[in-house]
């Protein structure tokens, strides 16, 4: 069975040429294919679209306005098709990527490089956000994918980890001959300590490991940006615990000095995540594939 749709593609090419033939010859029919089109779409609009004459056919007034929607119509097809197209070769879109500032900073940046070099056309949307703020912003569609601190217990979600990293705590000059040697817990915690603010799932995930250890805590500082816990920790104002990879720099410099401890804090995981339910769009895709999520 013929579609409507079909119906006004060949109405529209007929229009166009003027000529049954010509727009037989356009759209790979036989001219009494295409004849049988133009009538079947009059009988079915009670309506004669067009003037039939020995050198061709001409669009009668009620057909030139049908023509001028119609015609509209196959253009905007067309155009979706094409933009369509250009999402599936990632010469179009936008990739919408939820993240932390530190994340950002110190993981993401080479990525992002590297998949604008190679898909230039497709835009950036960077939203940051704690890890349980870009989550919700995940669930609600506004960005593709978030890269994050694990661990992350949500059912909805399809972890991916792509890094270890480890939590350590810093410290400055004036601590460092006073720290020589490995501390244990309910020693680190009798000296000031700087931490991020409880909502950040990396402090969680440390403190509820010193909990597990029957180690409470009680930050002298509690601040919401990582680069601050190093500033903090230069200037001697306490002892940091940062992410040591995120912290090279300033221990390869000796602006800050690692606390050695009698009992090492576990590793845990950055990584990428989203939705289970949705699939993930081609840029995304693409995305994720560059940063090689650990197999």
């Amino acid at each position: 069975m013929v579609s409507k749709l079909d119906l006004y593609k060949v109405f529209c090419q007929v229009g166009v040429s003027e000529s049954f033939s010509k727009a037989a010859k356009e759209l790979y029919m036989t001219q009494p294919a295409v004849s049988q089109a133009i009538m079947q779409l009059e009988r079915e609009l009670d309506i004669r679209l067009f003037n039939r004459t020995p050198k061709g056919v001409t669009l009668t007034h009620e057909g030139s306005h049908l023509f001028e929607y119609a015609h509209s119509a196959i253009s905007l097809l067309h155009a979706g098709e094409e933009k369509i197209l250009e999402f599936k070769n990632l010469t179009a879109g936008e990739l919408k990527i939820g993240v932390g500032d530190t994340i950002s900073r110190y993981f993401l940046l080479p990525y992002l490089e590297t998949f604008h070099s190679r898909y230039p056309s497709v835009k950036f949307k960077i939203v940051n956000g704690t890890t349980l703020e870009l989550c919700s912003l995940l669930k609600s569609g506004e960005v593709d994918i978030v890269i994050c601190n694990f661990p992350l217990d949500d059912p909805a979600l399809t972890l991916r980890p792509c890094i270890d990293v480890h939590d350590i705590f810093v410290c400055g000059e004036k601590y460092k001959n006073i720290l020589a040697n490995p501390l244990t817990f309910d020693e680190l915690v009798k000296f000031p300590l700087i931490f991020l603010e409880p909502k950040s799932v990396s402090r969680k995930y440390v403190e509820d490991y010193m909990i597990s250890k029957g180690i409470q805590i009680s930050p002298e500082f509690e601040l919401g940006s990582f680069d601050l816990l190093l500033q903090f920790a230069k200037i001697n104002l306490g002892i940091a615990c940062v992410t040591k990879e995120f912290s090279e720099d300033y221990l390869s410099n000796g602006l800050l000095h690692e606390v050695q401890l009698a009992e090492t804090i576990p590793k845990r995981e950055i990584g990428v995540c989203y939705l289970k339910s949705v699939p993930l769009s081609r840029a995304a895709t693409r995305f994720v594939d560059i940063i090689k999520p650990k197999t």
